[in-house]
């Protein structure tokens, strides 16, 4: 009895901030979008779905759920082949492996601001690093490219964004395939079996577990992702790189008509949870595989 009342009372203060700034404010935001108001004092307009099937019609939402879809496949895809590579390499006796994982990892210490700053350099059209290394490489098509223009600014964007994933998911990775026993590679190379048999057969189905986690953590950083995107735009951000978490940002703090859109924006809030739940429900049923034992 005194060691429950103990654990209800450690329990206690944590659960009381989780519910005061997590769970309340999250049911407060299900109740608002189910009204037409911008949550500065205003009367407040019942207005059922309304909000609901506005977003249905809204064609800038369409376009950032197209987004979101893009960073969670297309930039998922190449991060965790990224990851997988140097995973594999770095399982290999790659020399240097401590100074390599450091590396691949530094993007992820630097602030966001710095990184899109570098990346804004970078894909500068006249003077930017890309731009003269394709000219120097005698590609002067390719080097004429707006790598920024309205049309490109998106993709250049998932480019710095899957250069800082890659390092953090292999770092995630490389932590539960340091844990696979070392007997088991020897085996594997003394039977003449090559790096990515090894990754395949041995690592990847022995670490299954974490890979389900690291796809669980891409698809909510996908879906939610604000600060990239957002910090590679500007203060003027196109709407090319609008995503969903974005867009709820813009239409509840009055950055464009109609201003002070709360209830509108947390509509947008509802949809993405909605979102969030289902996918990580797809992706456990999907990859749900018995835990193997070492």
């Amino acid at each position: 009895m005194i060691r429950r009342r103990m654990v209800v009372a450690f329990l206690a203060p944590a659960m009381a901030l989780y519910l005061g700034f997590l769970v309340l404010p999250a049911i407060q935001a299900f109740y608002l979008s189910f009204y037409k108001t911008s949550g500065f004092g205003d009367h407040a307009v019942w207005v059922g779905f309304g909000n609901y099937a506005a977003l249905w019609a809204d064609s800038i939402f369409w376009r950032t759920l197209r987004n979101m879809a893009l960073i969670l496949f297309v930039g998922g895809a190449f991060t965790f082949g990224l990851a997988f590579v140097f995973t594999m390499l770095l399982n290999s006796g790659l020399w240097g492996k401590k100074l390599f994982r450091a590396l691949i990892f530094m993007p992820n210490v630097i602030a966001v601001v710095a990184i899109t700053t570098f990346w804004s350099f970078v894909f500068m059209p006249r003077y930017g690093l890309l731009t003269n290394l394709l000219k120097e490489l005698g590609l002067p098509g390719l080097a004429s490219i707006a790598w920024t223009a309205p049309e490109n600014v998106f993709f250049s964007m998932m480019v710095g964004l899957v250069w800082i994933s890659a390092g953090f998911f292999t770092i995630l990775i490389l932590a539960g395939a340091d844990k696979v026993p070392a007997d088991m590679y020897e085996a594997a190379r003394l039977e003449g079996a090559s790096t990515f048999q090894i990754f395949r057969l041995i690592t990847l189905p022995m670490i299954w577990d974490v890979i389900l986690i690291t796809l669980v953590l891409w698809a909510i950083q996908a879906i939610k992702i604000v600060e990239f995107p957002y910090a590679f735009g500007g203060p003027n951000i196109d709407q090319h790189l609008y995503t969903p978490a974005i867009y709820l940002y813009i239409m509840g703090f009055g950055q464009r008509e109609p201003v002070y859109a709360l209830g509108y924006a947390t509509a947008i809030g509802v949809v993405l949870f909605i979102l969030t739940l289902a996918t990580i429900a797809f992706l456990r049923l999907v990859l749900r595989r018995e835990r193997v034992e070492f």
